[in-house]
C-alpha cells in the first residue's frame, strides 16, 4: 500500500490549489508516486495523472513510471553546505566583500542560507564599523557565524523545519517571521541566474521562503558564484528586475553576462581583489 503524505491538508482542494501542492511535494521529496497523491488528495489516479500532465507542460516536472520528479537543467543533486563552502571559495569571498559594503550601521538585514551568503555573514562580522545592525536569517550555520559579532549585531533566527543538507529552516514556521518584519536589505542566494527564467533554486520550499524574504525587504540583492550563471532550476524566486543588483563571480561566462545585461538587469561580475 503506498505511503500517504500526511503533511498536506488539502484533500478535496480545487484543481489549481491541488496542483500547487503537488508541485511543492515534488520539489521537496524529489519523487512522488501517483498512488500517494491519489490518497492524499482524495482523487482518482486518473485525475492525478491529468494534474501531472498539466504540470509537465507548464512547470517543468518530469513524469516517470509510477510518479513524477523535477526536471532541471544542470545537476539535479543539491550539494551539501560543506561541499559548497569549498567550491569557488575565493569568488564567494570577493562577492561578499563587495556586496557587504551595502550594509550601514543601524540597518536591518536578511541573510539567506548558502555558502555565498555565509561569506557575506563573515564579512559583516569583520566590519568593526558596524553597530546596531539586526540580521535575520534562516540559516543555523549563518547564525552561529554571526554570533561572533554580538552585541554589535543582533541576530534573529526564523525558526521552522530543519533541512539537514543546508542546515536551513523552512516552512511551515519560517515564513511567518517575514510576515511581521520589514528589512532594509536582503542578501539572497540561489542555484540559477538566467536572462529568461530569472532567479531560481533547486528546492521548492526554500525558493518559496526566498520570495518571502524579497517581499519583506526594501531592497534585495542576489549573491552567486559563476557556476550559477546561465542555469535554470525548478523553484522560481523572481525576475531579474526584482533585485537591485545581481553579484556574480569572476568565472561567469561572457555570453551569459551579455544576455543578463541585455535583459535589463543590474549585474556586477566581481573580480577578485588584487594580490
Amino acid at each position: 500500500m503506498p505511503e500517504i503524505i500526511d503533511s498536506v491538508p488539502d484533500a478535496g482542494a480545487p484543481a489549481t490549489i491541488r496542483r500547487q501542492r503537488i508541485l511543492a511535494l515534488i520539489g521537496e521529496r524529489g519523487f512522488v508516486r501517483v498512488g500517494e497523491l491519489s490518497e492524499t488528495f482524495s482523487v482518482s489516479e486518473v485525475t492525478v495523472r491529468g494534474d501531472l500532465a498539466v504540470l509537465e507542460g507548464t512547470q517543468g516536472i518530469r513524469r516517470v513510471h509510477g510518479g513524477a520528479m523535477p526536471r532541471v537543467t544542470g545537476p539535479m543533486q543539491e550539494p551539501s553546505f560543506e561541499e559548497a563552502l569549498e567550491s569557488s571559495a575565493e569568488e564567494k569571498r570577493a562577492i561578499a566583500r563587495r556586496s557587504a559594503g551595502l550594509v550601514e550601521p543601524g540597518m536591518s538585514v536578511i541573510v539567506d542560507v548558502g555558502s555565498t551568503c555565509m561569506a557575506v555573514a563573515r564579512e559583516l562580522v569583520r566590519r568593526e564599523d558596524l553597530h546596531d545592525v539586526t540580521v535575520i536569517t534562516n540559516g543555523l550555520s549563518t547564525a552561529l557565524e554571526l554570533e561572533n559579532a554580538i552585541p554589535r549585531v543582533q541576530v534573529i533566527v526564523t525558526g521552522g523545519t530543519l533541512r539537514p543538507l543546508q542546515h536551513s529552516l523552512v516552512a511551515p514556521l519560517a515564513a511567518a517571521m517575514f510576515e511581521h518584519v520589514h528589512a532594509d536589505l536582503a542578501f539572497i542566494g540561489c542555484n540559477g541566474v538566467d536572462a529568461r527564467a530569472g532567479i531560481t533554486n533547486i528546492n521548492l520550499p526554500e525558493a518559496e521562503l526566498k520570495r518571502d524574504m524579497v517581499r519583506a525587504s526594501e531592497r534585495a540583492v542576489v549573491v552567486a558564484d559563476g557556476s550559477k550563471a546561465g542555469r535554470v532550476h525548478l523553484g522560481r524566486i523572481g525576475d531579474l528586475r526584482d533585485f537591485e543588483t545581481i553579484y556574480l563571480g569572476a568565472s561567469t561566462d561572457d555570453k551569459v553576462m551579455r544576455s543578463l545585461r541585455h535583459a535589463g538587469s543590474s549585474v556586477v561580475r566581481v573580480e577578485p581583489d588584487p594580490v
